[in-house]
């Protein structure tokens, strides 16, 4: 089954829930993005500026003291923070840009939680000459202010937004209210799978190179395919990029980790695959964080880019299909993550990557046998210096 359909559906989720002054401009980017999928020339160019400027491919390196730390774990890191920008987010940030250039847009906008996807889309458009706007939620402008300083030092300008809970959601909302008003001249470049068709598909096929090398190098290294692949969630960007070039390997387990803040059971955690109910969300079904009316719950992690109330609708199609198993992690066990990580490896991961690290002394636990498993190193931890120092 190729997924997704062509209404912009995986199963139930997903789709194209989008202001009527937007549906012509999205069918023209469908149009676009598939035609240039098998267009040589945008291929090499992509590929060109992946492996010229990002830095692909990346490291697949075996932590040999975390894995002897955990037993029955041989754990391989994608090295996702060596790119430029320290994280995966450039990989997707230099395709749209390549889109939004053959679409003859002279804007763009985006909306960031973290900093990272802000940075990476600052860092395109410096690259490509364009015009560069970032949505970014108050709360997150000031515990990312490294990154917010980096983003104005490229060129982009960064819009504080003061509304809702001040977070990835609300930046979102910004960004296609604008969108809205200038569709002429802007392209909107969403960070995760989530989003209106045939955004979902359009990010997942650009960070799609992260399991392509993973699975090739890995086959190299161990002469079979993993047991587990591991990966953070928020929106699902780094997780999606690693699962999809798995999919049809049955026997390769697939784990995304939530954000359970400050527990599942509080109204404090960014879970929504655990604890969320279908709903649609920035133009797109999925499960969403709700309450009891139906309203947006606010999200908390303390983790800036998992910070989101619903999450992109191929991982809702995962869990619902039983392809992949969705779990949750904690504010506390994160920071033992991202110490074990720091302490065993010399490697300070992001936050949001510490979330699946923490995850590994759980999986330890469970497995029977010596597993392999790789781990989506989704981004570097020097953004989270300054609060993790706080915090510890």
């Amino acid at each position: 089954m190729s997924l997704p359909d062509k209404t912009g559906h995986f199963g139930e989720f997903g789709g194209r829930y989008a202001p009527e002054t937007l549906m012509a401009l999205l069918e023209d980017l469908e149009r676009i993005f598939h035609s240039l999928k098998s267009d040589k020339a945008f291929q090499k160019e992509f590929q060109h500026y992946l492996k010229e400027y990002a830095g692909r491919p990346t490291n697949l390196y075996s932590a040999q003291r975390l894995s002897a730390h955990l037993k029955t774990l041989k754990v391989y890191l994608k090295r996702e923070d060596l790119l430029h920008t320290g994280a995966h987010k450039i990989n997707n940030t230099l395709g749209q840009v390549l889109v939004a250039k053959k679409m003859g847009k002279t804007r763009i906008i985006a909306e960031t939680g973290a900093g990272q996807h802000g940075v990476a889309t600052a860092t395109a458009c410096a690259l490509m000459g364009l015009q560069c706007e970032i949505y970014m939620g108050a709360e997150d402008v000031e515990r990312q202010a490294l990154n917010v300083f980096r983003m104005k030092l490229m060129g982009a300008k960064v819009i504080p937004v003061e509304s809702g809970s001040k977070t990835l959601k609300d930046a979102m909302n910004e960004a296609i209210r604008d969108w809205v008003t200038n569709v002429q001249n802007t392209f909107y470049i969403i960070g995760s799978v989530a989003g209106m068709h045939p955004y979902p598909v359009m990010v997942r096929d650009f960070q799609a190179v992260i399991g392509r090398e993973a699975r090739k190098q890995f086959l190299i290294k161990e002469k079979k395919l993993p047991d587990y692949l591991l990966a953070c969630i928020g929106g699902g960007s780094n997780a999606m990029g690693l699962f999809h070039a798995f999919y049809t390997d049955k026997k390769v387990k697939m784990i995304g980790v939530e954000a359970a803040g400050c527990g599942l059971n509080t109204q404090q955690h960014a879970a929504p695959l655990a604890k969320g109910k279908i709903g649609v969300l920035h133009g797109s079904k999925s499960l969403l964080m709700q309450t009891p009316d139906g309203q947006i719950q606010i999200a908390h992690s303390i983790a800036a880019g998992l910070d989101y109330p619903g999450v992109g609708p191929e991982h809702a199609y995962y869990q619902q299909s039983g392809r992949a198993e969705y779990v949750a992690v904690n504010d506390h066990e994160a920071i033992k993550g991202l110490k074990l990580l720091s302490q065993t490896e010399g490697i300070i991961p992001a936050l949001e990557t510490a979330h699946a690290i923490a995850y590994l002394e759980k999986l330890a636990k469970k497995v029977k046998k010596k597993s392999t498993v790789i781990v989506c190193l989704s981004g570097r931890g020097d953004k989270d210096v300054a609060s993790i120092k706080d915090l510890i």
